[in-house]
């Protein structure tokens, strides 16, 4: 039987705010009954969300308002100093409080991550929080990160990257070992800048399955669960995977409709072009994790959808089950701290 968890889940966070979220929320509920959740937003918003879940979950949805709403637009510092009860900060402090074992927000990335690292605190031999999220590959996802918390890196850096990056793929594949490999610009070892081939001695030397340097294309094709970069590097590569894939969905829909005969074989294929659609769904990889913090927080993107949300809430489910703070607090220990601090 599944542990059971309780997730905190910001409601008014996002472009569809309690659209998305209220409707993933209860299909959570139908789904997984180990499963109980916390909504929590503005007053009015919570009160709908009654009528729409009836009483039919009980005590396993709970409601807890909040008198302010983060926008997406709005700087992180003043987020932080001034809405003390914002919905997403009210659901951090769920986590901290030991009331959720975990949090999901759509909503400002840079509030989040300051509110989550004010609130609940870095892990000791962790510097610096840093993003984590799944990306489709051939023959499975990988996990990358930094995303793009963290512009300036050390090989330090790095390496509590390495380890974080470790513990996630792990968990959520279900592989003891994860291979995990250093993004450069080629795969050799006088390849890089000098803080990359540092971070590749760290990580030599680190007891991690390390498989050495991978080259961009590797984040799709070579044999590696993690990818670990700068937030620079990885926000930029992040940003880039997704503007290829909207670029060749525009080009696919403009052949397909450049006259009657490709149209009709656009008909034909459209089976396997719904099936390659749904491999690469960016909503089935949905949902950030801010690795390194004393709690389990998950960024969901700010436009999901109740399918890409939900997708989220799973993730952080099962980062709250597998207790991943104090998986990384463990691995930590184990290094020598002379690798781990610049």
């Amino acid at each position: 039987m599944s542990r059971k968890v309780t997730i905190a889940l910001d409601a008014m966070g996002g472009d569809l705010g309690p659209d998305a979220v209220v409707p993933a929320a209860l299909a959570t509920l139908e789904k997984d009954d180990s499963v109980s959740l916390v909504l929590v937003g503005l007053p009015e918003v919570l009160e709908r969300a009654r009528r729409d879940g009836g009483d039919k979950h009980g005590e396993r949805l709970r409601y807890q308002a909040a008198t302010e709403v983060v926008g997406m637009d709005e700087p992180p510092a003043d987020a932080l100093r001034r809405k003390k009860d914002s919905s997403m900060r009210v659901a951090v402090e769920l986590v901290k409080n030991g009331e959720a074992d975990a949090c999901v927000s759509s909503g400002n990335t840079g509030a989040l991550m300051a509110t989550a690292r004010y609130v609940l605190k870095t892990l000791p031999g962790i510097d610096r929080p840093a993003i984590i999220s799944a990306l489709p590959g051939i023959s499975g996802p990988t996990y990358m990160l930094d995303l793009g918390a963290n512009v300036g890196c050390t090989p330090e850096h790095l390496l509590q990257f390495a380890l974080m990056g470790s513990v996630i793929a792990g968990d959520m594949l279900d592989v003891k070992q994860p291979r995990v490999g250093l993004l450069n610009i080629g795969q050799e070892d006088i390849k890089g800048n000098e803080i990359v081939r540092e971070a590749g001695e760290l990580l030599a030397h680190s007891g991690l399955n390390y498989i050495g340097f991978v080259e961009g294309d590797g984040i799709f094709h070579a044999d590696v669960d993690v990818v670990v970069t700068d937030g620079f590097v990885g926000n930029v590569a992040l940003k880039t995977m997704e503007g290829v894939a909207k670029l060749i969905g525009e080009f696919l829909k403009q052949e397909f409709h450049r006259n009657s005969l490709r149209l009709l074989q656009g008909v034909v294929a459209k089976p396997a072009l719904d099936a390659i659609r749904a491999r690469v769904d960016p909503r089935r990889y949905n949902g950030a994790s801010l690795v390194g913090l004393n709690g389990v927080v998950l960024k969901s993107h700010g436009s999901a959808d109740q399918f890409a949300f939900e997708t989220a809430v799973r993730t952080a489910i099962v980062e709250a089950r597998k207790g991943v703070p104090v998986q990384i607090d463990n691995l930590i220990k184990d290094q020598p701290q002379e690798c781990i601090h610049a």
